[in-house]
Formats: structure tokens, C-alpha cells, sequence
């Protein structure tokens, strides 16, 4: 099967060399896909010296927008599946084989950090933890599924979920929590499977402190929104 991954990277310069490096040693044979998202650093550089394919915007439209440009390339190319994988280092390309094994059974697979909602050596603040504990909640109150990482970026997908996101992928910042819904609304087979992830390799995150505390607030409020719609059809119904 064709395989190539996609890399949405905005300001990566610093630790997208490493990961580029880590990959061609671990999956020599999956296409590389950089997305730069309007970077000012040395981004599109590091993927020149790779010799990688580099999509370029021409300014930042956040990693929902660069998302969905690596998907409609791979959709186009003809690929069999894709992954999703950062350009900051925190996804271990030793996990790959994982993520893909539960193509097997499944359209869409994500790679939680926090499986079985146990302990996780991947460590989150107290508010972030908060409030990712309110987004398990709304989720599975919409979908009926329960998912233990929604907004885990780590996620591999075959064909049928890759042309659909390739056109209707969410652009907005939490993309992974609303592309988690939009799967399995569409009826795909969304699955989790335990990985390990690290810290940060490098350089800054490009969403902090109060842009987070805005994008975690505002899908919350399209969650709260989608279930108060549903229970409102449902008794019309």
C-alpha cells in the first residue's frame, strides 16, 4: 500500500530537522509531506535539505488549513493511506507501525496518550487537563463513542476518510476534535490505539495561554451547540 505522511509545520526549524531525520530512518519507503504554514524561520529549508515534498502557503492559516492541503495532495497522488505527524518532535516514529496495524480494522485510527484513562507518562497542566477531560464528555455525548485522547493529532487513515477529509476537513484550530465527530458521523469506523508520545523536541507552541484558553472555549460552545440541536430534534421527533 501506498503510504505517506503529512506534517503540518509552522515556525518548525529547529526541531524539524531531527524529525525528518528520525523518519527516513524508521519509514524510508512513506512519501514525506511538509506543509509549511506561512513559516518566517528556516522551515521550508529543512524540508528543501531533506529532499522532501514541501507545500507551501503563503501565510499562516493554522494546522487545520495545513492539514487539509497535505490530504487533498495525497488524495490526488493516489495514496492508500496517510498519518498525521508533528513537526515538533512529540510523535515517536516508533509508534508508526502501531498507528497502522489498526488500519486493519478500522477507517481512521488515533494514537492515545491516555489509554483506558489511566496514567500517562505524557504529563498536561491542570487546566488543560480540565479541559480536555469537558471535551471526552461532549464527545461522547454526541457520538455515543467514548474516546480517551480527542484531541491527539497522532492519526492514520485510509482512502475513503482521506478523500473526505481532503475537501471538508475542519480549518479551525481543535481540528482534531471536530474531525473526530466528522468521521464518525460520516459512519467511518474510528478507532484508539495506546501510543507513547514525548515532550516538545524544539522550538514554541504555536497556539498559548489565552489563544488556547479562546480555541478550547470555542469548540466547546460548537459541542454544546451540535447537542442542544440533537435534543431538540429529538423531541420534535
Amino acid at each position: 500500500m501506498r503510504t505517506a505522511v503529512v506534517i503540518p509545520a509552522f515556525n518548525e526549524a529547529e526541531a524539524l530537522p531531527g524529525v525528518l531525520a528520525e523518519l527516513a530512518a524508521a519509514v524510508p519507503d512513506h512519501e514525506v509531506i511538509v506543509v509549511d504554514d506561512g513559516s518566517s524561520d528556516g522551515t521550508v529549508g529543512v524540508a528543501a535539505a531533506a529532499g522532501v515534498t514541501c507545500l507551501r502557503l503563503p501565510f499562516n492559516l493554522g494546522i487545520g488549513g495545513a492539514l487539509r492541503l497535505g490530504f487533498c495532495f495525497a488524495a490526488e497522488e493516489g495514496f492508500d493511506r496517510v498519518y498525521q505527524f508533528d513537526a515538533d518532535g512529540q510523535h515517536d516514529p516508533s509508534q508508526i507501525p502501531v498507528l497502522l496495524a489498526g488500519l486493519e480494522n478500522a477507517d481512521m485510527v488515533v494514537g492515545t496518550r491516555f489509554a483506558d484513562g489511566g496514567e500517562s507518562t505524557y504529563s498536561v497542566g491542570r487546566g488543560r487537563g480540565f479541559a480536555m477531560g469537558l471535551l471526552r464528555w461532549l464527545v461522547r455525548r454526541a457520538t455515543g463513542r467514548r474516546f480517551t485522547d480527542t484531541s491527539s493529532g497522532f492519526r492514520a487513515l485510509r482512502r475513503p476518510v482521506l478523500e473526505l477529509f481532503a475537501t471538508d476537513y475542519p480549518v479551525e484550530y481543535m481540528d482534531s476534535v471536530e474531525a473526530l465527530l466528522l468521521a464518525v458521523r460520516r459512519g467511518f469506523t474510528v478507532i484508539e490505539v495506546p501510543v507513547q508520545m514525548r515532550e516538545r523536541q524544539g522550538g514554541q507552541p504555536s497556539t498559548r495561554n489565552l489563544r488556547l484558553a479562546y480555541h478550547y472555549v470555542r469548540v466547546l460552545i460548537v459541542l454544546a451547540a451540535g447537542l442542544g440541536r440533537r435534543s431538540r430534534l429529538g423531541a420534535a421527533a
